[in-house]
């Protein structure tokens, strides 16, 4: 513990202090009865009297050590013994520091603190912090280490502890506070549609899905919060922090999980995992297409839920969807002559085919199947500008921001828009956003017959309501869907990528344009059976030749 001998000198020094202020005063007094008789030359000389006593008593020169060391032992001293006040007016800042040194007790729940003073060096003196952490019933012993600077206060060159929040504790920014309570959501145990524990361990894609599990259902699965002492980030500093994120200082105790049911596979995420290691932009979704289970879901890169959080064009896959809206509208038929020419302008953008190809008297199967562009462009002064988004809403339950998962998703963007935008959008471009699980979804919506809406946690758990598409497509243009996506899984563009998948199939590639990107962004969406999936991998080029292989060795798994 630190020396008494510092406190001892000060309570010496302190009349010589006094004595200072009384001269000041005396100094005043005589000042204002000369004034009231007249005398210029004795009201000077009380002035220069006044100047000369005020400069004597500002403290100037290096710090002595009986300073230092007295100053510190003071601070260090009142601080242990719980007198926030006398602590507090040791520093240069006594509002923030009795402010901090309150919180400590109060809101950190921060007792029995013992401080041991180290060697000083060049104003500096080191410490450590000895105490502990107490929390209703639970508490912890809390060590760690400090420092504290000796400077001259500005104004009167006073000795004070130079006032930062890393004094109290060196992870602390100035603005932050201490608080110790119940560490927000309790954790959970997410289990796979058998049971099984899902870790990160296993599943290492599952990492943004676990923390987004204890979000919503921390609090509804039976489970019970940890206790934790905590920074809690005030948001000023030079390298400024959102204002009210936490840090982790010290664990009480440990919370009791509850548990979550999820609609994952365990073999088929395991599947998921594979395909998309070592492909750090890969990102795949599975769906059982009658349900909107989600059967599995994997990001090669672990940092950001790509497959149900990302918002990236869909690029030809999109053309599912507008093709069930130009075969609605009469606006094309299957088995028809369909314009496929090398360009087409509308709205000032002159749009093209992959390599400039065209289909001369080509059907709109062979275009969907062969990824023309130009075909779906063609269409453009026949639509109205809010048609594409109505049938994406309408039929596919997308662009809604209502999805209802169990986990944090984006629900695909579909805006409304004219002129070249318009059409740029019915190929994928444009305002569209999607990711894989909505363009898994739009492949479960085709092989279904009807929206049904992807979840990973059942409704029953907690009560929610899915979301629904206000129609269904008619039996003649779902039939006629169908036979697009059949005939490009067979014979068009996602031909090589399904290859050996077999079944009940139908697929769409698609290749999306990114400003500033050398390749475009893959993207695969497919059906087999009951099972619909959809990939994306970004800077990958052409989409069957990435993304394709991805879903099709999942599809193939899924049986």
């Amino acid at each position: 513990m630190v020396s008494r001998r510092g406190a001892g000198e000060r309570r010496r020094t302190k009349p010589a202090v006094i004595g200072g202020v009384a001269a000041v005063l005396v100094a005043g007094v005589g000042f204002g009865a000369y004034a009231v008789y007249g005398g210029e030359a004795e009201a000077e000389d009380t002035a220069r009297t006044r100047s000369a006593a005020a400069q004597e008593k500002v403290k100037t020169g290096p710090l002595t050590a009986t300073e230092v060391t007295g100053t510190a032992e003071r601070f260090l001293t009142a601080w242990q013994q719980g007198d926030v006040t006398a602590a507090a007016d040791a520093t240069d800042d006594a509002e923030a520091a009795k402010s901090l040194l309150t919180g400590y007790t109060k809101d950190a729940r921060i007792k029995d603190v013992t401080l041991t003073a180290g060697t000083p060096a060049e104003g500096k003196v080191p410490f450590s912090v000895k105490a502990t952490v107490a929390y209703e019933k639970t508490s912890k012993p809390l060590t760690y280490d400090s420092a504290l600077t000796v400077v001259r206060r500005d104004g009167d060159g006073e000795p004070r502890v130079e006032w930062h929040a890393a004094v109290v504790h060196p992870e602390l920014k100035d603005g932050d506070k201490l608080v110790t309570g119940k560490a927000g959501d309790p954790p959970v145990k997410a289990l796979d549609r058998d049971g099984g524990e899902l870790t990160t361990d296993t599943y290492p894609s599952l990492g943004t899905v676990l923390d987004s599990l204890r979000e919503k259902y921390g609090d509804k699965a039976g489970g019970s919060p940890g206790i934790e002492l905590r920074v809690v980030r005030g948001g000023e500093g030079d390298k400024k922090e959102k204002a009210g994120a936490e840090e982790t200082l010290l664990e009480l105790s440990k919370g009791t999980p509850g548990t979550v049911k999820t609609t994952l596979d365990p073999a088929l995420q395991a599947a998921a995992e594979k395909q998309v290691d070592g492909k750090k932009q890969a990102s795949v979704v599975l769906l059982r297409a009658s349900t909107g289970e989600i059967l599995a879901a994997a990001n090669g890169g672990h940092g950001f839920n790509t497959a149900f959080q990302g918002s990236l064009a869909p690029g030809s896959t999109m053309k599912v969807i507008t093709a069930s809206m130009l075969l609605e509208k009469d606006l094309a038929s299957v088995n028809e002559q369909h314009p496929c020419p090398k360009y087409f302008t509308y709205g000032g953008w002159k749009f093209q085919n992959d390599d400039e190809f065209e289909i001369k008297d080509g059907t709109f199967k062979a275009s969907f199947a062969r990824s023309c562009n130009t075909a779906f462009i063609s269409q453009a002064p026949e639509l109205k500008d809010d048609d594409l988004t109505k049938q994406a809403k309408e039929v596919f339950g997308l662009s809604m921001d209502n999805w209802s998962v169990g986990v944090s998703t984006f629900d695909g963007r579909v805006p409304v828009q004219s002129q070249a935008q318009m059409a740029a959008s019915l190929i994928g471009q444009g305002g569209v956003r999607m990711n894989p699980l909505n363009m898994a979804s739009v492949s479960a919506t085709v092989k279904s017959g009807s929206f049904h809406q992807p979840y990973l946690v059942a409704p029953s758990v907690d009560g929610r309501k899915l979301a629904t598409a206000s129609r269904t497509m008619s039996g003649a243009t779902l039939g006629a869907l169908r036979e697009l996506m059949s005939y490009t899984a067979a014979a068009g563009t996602a031909a090589e990528a399904m290859a050996g998948v077999g079944g009940d199939m139908g697929a769409k590639t698609g290749s999306a344009e990114v400003d500033g990107q050398e390749k475009p962004n893959g993207w695969f969406t497919a059906y087999r059976g009951d099972v619909a999936a959809a990939g994306v991998v970004q800077q990958g080029g052409h989409g069957g030749e990435t993304a394709g292989p991805i879903v099709a060795a999942l599809l193939k798994q899924a049986g």
